[in-house]
């Protein structure tokens, strides 16, 4: 737990529960991925069932005000773990109180313990805001990704 600057706002990042649906719906559709409490509840339920995956969630006084979901795999090239933020996402009336930089803080210090040799992450081209926040949190590029999307 932590405080902000004004002392009185406790915020706790804690592992994501079946209860946090409907905020994690909220959070999903703030990263541009909206789905309904129904779906965001089948998605925690997936997570849950993989193994090295987590999603983390930044509560204040039980409003979700913070998202981010991590992924820790093997990794042949490495030839051991690696982890990947796959979403972080904070609500916009929160942004710059340091909530995103608490749960990747969390989520490189879960890296750390699963014995992960690195953390990466990938961010859409155009958000440059999102960019200057990972460099100003010790993040660097590191490859060019390309996407290619797979239809039915």
């Amino acid at each position: 737990m932590g405080t902000s600057a004004a002392g009185h706002d406790t915020l706790l990042v804690r592992p994501a529960a079946a209860q946090d649906a409907a905020g994690v719906a909220t959070l999903l559709g703030v990263l541009g991925y909206p789905c309904d409490r129904a779906e965001a509840a089948e998605r925690l339920r997936a997570v849950a069932e993989e193994p090295g995956q987590q999603v983390l969630v930044a509560d204040r006084h039980g409003c979700l005000v913070g998202l981010l979901a991590l992924d820790v795999r093997y990794y042949l090239p490495l030839g051991g773990l690696t982890c990947r933020i796959t979403a972080l996402a904070v609500l916009d009336q929160e942004k710059r109180r340091g909530i995103g930089r608490r749960l990747v803080r969390e989520a490189e210090q879960r890296a750390r313990q699963a014995g992960a040799a690195r953390i990466e992450l990938t961010a859409a081209l155009q958000r440059e805001e999102v960019h200057a926040f990972y460099r100003a949190c010790g993040y660097g590029e590191g490859a060019l990704r390309f996407l290619k999307r797979l239809g039915a």
